[in-house]
């Protein structure tokens, strides 16, 4: 079982689209594939057509004492092989909790742990504030996938994110590998392509060399939740992300073989 965090300090650059995108490509290679909301924002869950009320069982559960186990919360979706955990707005209130419950830094880690192998891959969706659900993802990934913006004021949250991820890799004395995923992207704009190079020359080989295009196709995510007959990647962005995945999933076999050696 692979986890793969996707998360950034900066908001509105991709996270979740970014998520289902790679979920449903890895579910469209025949992988087992969970998808895991940890923004209390619950954008992951709306998605899915979650409604606000009732209030959905889901991360805080895991969270809970005793915690519940991800097999009795997770929900199928409708495309076949993927799966999902729901968010609630109580997740805001966990930070409260931490002082007085220790632990709770690993929570997540300790349900994977419980959870086994009945998922190939599972994917975070992390809120963009760094606090006690992001640094839970982040001591539990195998992979830190950092959605970015190809735009100026997007790369102070890249650098921030990077350093976050260098830190928590230090801290948990265990590799965690960062490709950077370039999204949002505006090839004609002078400003778009600058920052890419930006990117590139600031944090070399973890940094995709391509880039996600503005794709109004992608720009509400429910449309991502539901089945597509046929090309399961029509339109630019789509075709994108289906490159960005192989190009993770390569870059992820060669990490798997560091790690062996």
């Amino acid at each position: 079982m692979r986890i793969w965090a996707i998360a950034n300090q900066k908001g509105g650059v991709g996270k979740t689209t970014t998520t289902l995108s790679l979920g449903r490509g890895l579910a469209a290679r025949g992988h087992k594939v969970l998808l895991i909301d940890l923004d209390p924002h619950s954008s992951l869950t709306r998605a899915f057509g979650v409604p606000l009320e009732p209030v959905p069982q889901g991360v805080q559960e895991l969270f809970a004492t005793p915690p519940h186990e991800i097999s009795g919360l997770a929900h199928a979706s409708d495309i076949p092989g993927l799966d999902y955990l729901c968010a609630q707005a109580s997740l805001a209130t966990l930070e409260r909790r931490s002082a007085n419950q220790p632990g709770l830094g690993l929570a997540l880690q300790q349900a994977f742990a419980r959870h086994g192998e009945r998922h190939d891959y599972i994917l975070l969706d992390c809120a963009p504030t760094l606090g006690l659900l992001m640094i839970n993802a982040l001591a539990a990934a195998d992979r830190l996938i950092i959605p970015t913006q190809a735009e100026p004021l997007a790369l102070h949250g890249l650098d921030g994110m990077v350093r976050t991820g260098e830190m928590v890799e230090r801290s948990r004395k265990r590799a965690l590998p960062i490709s950077v995923l370039p999204t949002l992207f505006d090839r004609r704009t002078r400003a778009g392509n600058e920052t890419l190079k930006q990117m590139q020359d600031r944090h070399g080989a973890r940094v995709w060399e391509d880039a996600i295009p503005v794709d109004t196709r992608i720009s509400h995510a429910a449309g991502l939740t539901q089945p597509i007959q046929g090309d399961d990647y029509p339109g630019r962005g789509h075709a994108a992300y289906r490159r960005a995945l192989e190009w993770i999933l390569s870059e992820d076999g060669r990490a798997l073989e560091r790690e062996a050696a």
